[in-house]
């Protein structure tokens, strides 16, 4: 047993996601941490909101409420969102953490030591109808090297390259419209990335397994130049700057940038989990290498807008900092899931979000249809008639029907208990055989990170068992050999018992509803490869019933309404 340290990128206070962000980051990393505990494993699953910065600041004044009081509210409302879509973290913290304060100025503090930190007097975009500096992400425009008209300050979402706001060609504010900018002096604290371009390379470098579209993205900002990168701001929401434990001269109104602090949530979030555990150093030993986290595999999970800051700004802080911290061993980062070609867009109707899509349908359901069609070799786009196709096809004909029909079958036939008696026949050990290969197969995918692969594989085994029951036909065998009935239907409700195991890190509240029917409690652990012993795992005479449909089909008119009410289809 290994210990296994899973984050997935820190979902922003300002509203409850939509589904692009949970299929990108917070769902897959839930799916492995799931799979990684069946596995037997030691896992810390930490995540977090991230609270800091203008965007908090302008949505509170929208709701005419403090910073703060808004931050607590949508807190607990990302929260409670994760809970009920099964999101299996340990500890679900805050950037806006005492914890996160301290931690993040400590890093500024040490790179500061080592000389990594750099005043400098910036010229910074000024909105005079907003009356305020406008962070990189408030200001918009042409960018200067894709020609993209709606690139952001800090990004173009287009071509992808990292950038400040006064690179852009006719900025205009965000917050507002205006265009009444102007470029105004202010001090701000540098992170002197360059002088940790040989270390922070030969790090990336070094990362051979780490899935190509992180690799390559990470690749490309170094082979562009990587740039020095400011990390304060001019705002009274986030992290105070301090200096040798006060506050630093010059810097009283300004905070760190929330690309500075929310990364070091991560480390804050686990101190928050071991502190409300009462083992107020009990995190060390999952980040600090000189307090155990050398055994400790860090893996990362995050969309693909995110790749940047995590592979060079992150870990030039921990770098910088000459300190013993732990470091990613992989990142698996997911292109975007889009809605029919678009974006996700609340103000255009466009797309479902986290709590309405559990207005609609069960968890289950959509953690279903996300992983499947996971966008992790390319961009993918939601459609509701894909999203029908899925649970019809895959959850309520292919699952679902096996369980009932064996079920039903077994309370009418044998009493609703596992038949005994019999030998296993060619069926059965063809059975064996293909189940053996299709387990391996879903395990390699899992352990992979290959969602899509996974998803697939364990979809093959719902089939198989469909096949086999549909061969054997234990119904027309019950005619003439009740022996022989037995024994199918025996295998029949093992397989039963073996999706219950493998939904588990897919599809949890259905596969406690599989379990409870063939009385068995879980977690259970991961099925090994040895198929026969899999499907002998039931006692004979264990009592086992059906229960009520495990999916209901999507029919045309939910999804005519529903494309309606939410875009999609000819509203798109």
């Amino acid at each position: 047993m290994s210990r296994i340290l899973i984050t997935s990128a820190l979902p922003y206070i300002n509203g409850i996601k939509h589904l692009g962000n949970l299929a990108g980051s917070m769902l897959p990393a839930d799916v492995y941490a799931r799979f990684m505990r069946a596995r037997g494993h030691e896992v810390l699953y930490i995540c977090a909101t991230d609270e800091h910065g203008t965007p908090a600041e302008l949505a509170a004044a929208k709701a005419g409420q403090d910073v703060k009081t808004y931050c607590d509210e949508q807190h607990l409302i990302q929260k409670t969102a994760g809970e009920a879509f099964g999101l299996s973290y340990d500890w679900f913290g805050r950037s806006s953490s005492e914890e996160n304060r301290h931690l993040t100025q400590a890093f500024c503090e040490a790179l500061d030591r080592n000389g990594l930190i750099e005043e400098r007097t910036d010229k910074m975009v000024y909105s005079i109808d907003d009356g305020r500096f406008l962070p990189d992400r408030y200001v918009e425009g042409t960018c200067p090297h894709c020609k993209f008209e709606k690139a952001r300050g800090d990004q173009c979402d287009n071509c992808g390259r990292l950038l400040d706001p006064t690179d852009l060609i006719n900025p205009y504010s965000a917050v507002s419209g205006s265009r009444n900018l102007e470029v105004r002096d202010t001090k701000h604290l540098y992170l002197l990335q360059t002088k940790v371009e040989p270390q922070l390379r030969a790090w990336i470098e070094s990362k051979t397994q780490w899935p190509q579209l992180a690799k390559s993205i990470a690749m490309k900002h170094l082979d562009e130049g990587l740039i020095d990168r400011g990390i304060t701001r001019d705002l009274k929401w986030g992290v105070p700057i301090t200096k040798d434990g006060k506050p630093r001269d010059g810097f009283e109104n300004k905070v760190f940038y929330v690309w500075f602090d929310a990364p070091v949530e991560y480390i804050g979030a686990t101190q928050e989990y071991f502190n409300a555990k009462g083992n107020a150093d009990g995190w060390q030993s999952w980040w600090r290498l000189d307090q155990g986290a050398v055994d400790v595999t860090y893996v990362q999970f995050m969309g693909k807008d995110n790749v940047a800051f995590h592979t060079v700004s992150f870990p030039a802080t921990i770098i910088g900092s000459n300190e013993p911290w732990k470091m990613v061993d992989t990142l698996k980062a997911f292109n975007w899931l889009n809605w029919y070609g678009g974006k996700f867009s609340t103000s255009m109707n466009r797309g479902v979000f986290m709590d309405q899509a559990l207005e609609l349908l069960p968890a289950d359901y959509w953690r279903w249809y996300l992983i499947s069609q996971s966008p992790e070799g390319s961009d993918s786009s939601f459609t509701w008639e894909q999203f029908q196709s899925a649970v019809n096809k895959d959850l309520a004909d292919v699952l679902g029907n096996f369980a009932n029909r064996i079920l039903k079958f077994t309370e009418s036939k044998f009493g609703g208990v596992v038949p005994e008696g019999g030998e296993a026949g060619p069926q059965e050990q063809k059975l064996y055989a293909d189940l053996s290969a299709l387990l391996a197969e879903a395990t390699e995918a899992f352990e992979a990170m290959e969602m899509r692969k996974a998803a697939q594989a364990v979809r093959r085994i719902w089939v198989l068992g469909n096949e086999y029951l549909q061969e054997a036909a234990p119904w027309t065998a019950f005619k003439t050999d009740v022996e022989r009935a037995g024994v199918i239907v025996r295998h029949g409700l093992n397989l039963v018992r073996l999706y219950a195991v493998l939904a588990q890190p897919l599809t949890p509240f259905a596969a406690q509803s599989i379990a409870d029917c063939v009385g068995v409690e879980l977690p259970l652990d991961w099925p090994t490869t040895d198929a026969q012993a899999e499907l002998s795992k039931l006692p004979g005479g264990a009592a086992v019933k059906s229960g009520e449909v495990l999916f209901k089909k999507i029919d045309d008119d939910m999804v005519a309404d529903w494309a309606a009410r939410f875009g999609g289809s000819d509203a798109a």
